[in-house]
């Protein structure tokens, strides 16, 4: 308990180093760039496939169990809605992301500390946390509620694309479940949890990765724990916002 309680301490010591103003507006800039396309860019392909397979299993789980006459086949275009703006392009793309993105990040920071790197800049009087870290954390928590987006059009998309080539049902009743007591709300809260869900994966990636020690080894060691601190970290939040914004 006391370990845990010291490494909270410290984490939240880091964010207060990295959050200060950065020295040059330009450089920040730069790397904003240059993380966006490495940590959201470069996650498009994985999500964007992963999200057109779900999107078609859950419209065939959803047919198949629904074998009462008396409920209608539009019912699965509603459940596939639902089951992806408020739990799959959220909270599944996170955890998908926490194990890309986060080790990622946890390597990048580590091996720069292992080989010295951070040392030097730091020798240099440049404020090595702020120059690091703040640019990824801004990139993934601006746009990946964009690839959250992104992740349910697609999955959508599967669900249409797998009812045209088995015809489990009609495309009509799809489209009429899709737009059957749409609340425009969900895609807030969905974008909210996103935005939280970015910060925790790569804030918490970064602090791993900034303070590893003990050689190659160690930057593994930091990139495993990153993974699986991000993931508990996201299940967490997950449960306090869905209480505090669908409650």
């Amino acid at each position: 308990m006391k370990q845990t309680l010291g490494l909270v301490g410290k984490y939240f010591l880091l964010m207060k180093i990295v959050f200060s103003k950065p020295e040059k507006t330009k450089i920040f800039r730069k790397q904003f760039f240059t993380d966006t396309e490495k940590l959201v860019i470069d996650s498009i392909p994985i999500i964007a496939v992963i999200s057109l397979f779900i999107g078609a299993v859950i419209v065939i789980q959803t047919a198949s169990n629904i074998e009462s006459p008396l409920i209608p086949k539009m019912y699965v275009g509603y459940m596939a809605r639902e089951s992806l703006i408020l739990e799959f392009c959220s909270t599944m793309v996170a955890l998908i992301l926490a194990g890309k993105v986060g080790s990622n990040i946890a390597s990048e920071i580590g091996s720069m500390r292992i080989s010295e790197q951070i040392d030097a800049m730091e020798m240099m009087g440049i404020n090595s946390a702020n120059y690091l870290i703040l640019p990824k954390i801004a990139s993934a928590t601006i746009f990946n509620p964009l690839l959250m987006l992104m992740s349910f059009i697609l999955g959508l998309v599967g669900g249409a694309m797998i009812i045209m080539f088995t015809g489990i049902i009609t495309m009509n009743q799809y489209t009429e479940g899709l737009q059957y007591a749409f609340q425009f709300y969900y895609i807030v809260y969905s974008m909210v949890k996103m935005a939280v869900f970015s910060f925790i994966i790569t804030s918490i990636s970064a602090f791993y990765g900034y303070y590893s020690s003990g050689g190659a080894l160690g930057v593994g060691r930091s990139g495993t724990k990153a993974i699986v601190v991000s993931s508990v970290t996201i299940l967490i939040a997950n449960l306090v916002i869905t209480q505090l914004m669908l409650n």
